[in-house]
């Protein structure tokens, strides 16, 4: 009986030791570029296919120097992920040591930074290299748990064979990313990995379960500073006549006075105090206030010249836009939506309606509504630079994009049939 992808998935569930046959077949046919039996599931095959670009060797064992112990604390301190290892513990150690599972938690380079859970699988992932410290993106070691979900921004199990590598064929991994709320940027990936017979299909779900309320948590502790920032910021704004406001380091704003309120400020990385121009406020006062910036809107016109909006799809989990505008430039990341959005717009300088883009992101033109809330995000941060009815960029804006050498590594988060087709 000939298996389609998904039925191989279904068929780990009640007979892990055939499955992992069928994968073993699939692998080695694709790999050696002969026709596979069952074709490799789309996450996976583009993902063999970015590991070959990458010279990742399938059949020898490659080991990056591992961080230092210094290295690995100062990462663990500076990422907010501590925050919420305890909600990843209780959500996953309790049944993963019982089950023969690992918990991994990696930053968002592939390092892993806490590794815990069940002490036999503990001792044969240090035979893996799968050890604290390690580098496990997927350019440097192929298709895995860790490295794949950081590069596509959603969880992914990796079962037996589906891994590229030889070595962890007799493992099954299961990742979700860890998404900063306050900003969209990727954290890094929680994972859970053992031996294949020990691991279900279902296991993914639960894992990405954990993972949300790992993000939730992040979110309620982000509020929580930004009330504390609130209470600072009512009596200094109260001694301050005109337009100000006060954000916290993301920009998310905690108090105005003289002006509507506006939710977030998109801010430059790196922020100094001074007189800096600050989309869509125009030329502001910055200073440091407690955790945050008090900016003070000037009432002299924004800076005037030509402007240029520079998109950079170079690094697949680091997108960004730089704007530039007379002597003024400011940078951004983007989440991996907006830059879906962006390159669009710029594929299309006359412009895209609601609908249109919403076939090209989702494959349904119906979606209207998804993609006016996420132009609607896009607006606050450039909305001087955009037009709509249809979407476009302003005619006077110079649009410049900065792509991957090799096509096939644009956007390989994407599942947009548009990009699709340009990979």
């Amino acid at each position: 009986m000939a298996l389609s992808p998904t039925d191989v998935t279904q068929l780990a569930a009640v007979d892990s030791a055939r499955a992992a046959r069928v994968l073993s077949e699939v692998r080695a046919a694709t790999l050696s570029g002969q026709r596979s039996p069952v074709a490799p599931r789309p996450v996976i095959e583009r993902s063999w296919e970015r590991a070959r670009r990458h010279g990742v060797d399938p059949e020898h064992d490659f080991r990056s120097r591992p961080l230092t112990r210094e290295e690995v604390r100062r990462r663990r301190e500076a990422t907010a992920i501590r925050h919420v290892l305890p909600v990843l513990r209780e959500g996953l150690l309790s049944v993963a040591d019982v089950a023969r599972h690992i918990m991994v938690v990696a930053d968002d380079e592939g390092r892993v930074l806490w590794r815990e859970g069940n002490a036999s699988v503990l001792r044969a992932a240090d035979g893996l290299g799968f050890e604290v410290g390690a580098d496990w993106r997927e350019e440097v070691v192929g298709t895995n748990g860790v490295g794949t979900p950081a590069v596509v921004r959603r969880p992914v199990q990796v079962f037996a064979s589906e891994h590229f590598h030889r070595s962890q064929t007799s493992w099954t991994c299961s990742g979700a990313p860890l998404t900063d709320p306050r900003d969209g940027s990727l954290l890094g990936v929680v994972d859970v990995s053992g031996p294949l017979e020990t691991m279900h299909p279902a296991t993914l779900a639960w894992v990405d379960s954990v993972a949300k309320l790992a993000e939730a948590r992040l979110r309620e502790l982000h509020l929580g500073s930004l009330e504390r920032l609130r209470a600072v910021a009512a009596p200094a704004l109260a001694r301050l006549a005109g337009r100000a406001l006060v954000v916290d380091r993301d920009g998310w704003t905690a108090a105005v006075t003289g002006m509507p309120y506006t939710g977030r400020v998109a801010l430059p990385t790196p922020l100094a105090p001074g007189p800096r121009w600050l989309p869509p406020l125009g030329l502001c006062a910055v200073e440091p206030l407690a955790d945050g910036w008090l900016l003070r809107v000037s009432e002299e016109p924004v800076p005037e010249g030509p402007a240029r909006i520079a998109l950079d799809l170079t690094r697949p989990r680091r997108c960004s836009m730089t704007v530039s505008c007379g002597a003024a430039s400011w940078t951004r990341e983007l989440s991996p939506r907006h830059a879906e959005l962006l390159y669009l717009l710029a594929l299309h300088p006359a412009g895209r309606g609601a609908a249109a883009l919403a076939e090209e992101m989702f494959g349904d033109p119906g979606r209207t509504v998804t993609v006016r809330a996420e132009m609607s995000r896009v607006r606050r941060y450039l909305g001087g630079f955009l037009e709509h009815r249809p979407y476009r960029f302003r005619e006077d804006v110079e649009v410049a994009m900065l792509l991957p050498d090799n096509r096939r590594d644009l956007l390989p988060h994407s599942t947009a049939p548009a990009v699709a087709r340009v990979r």
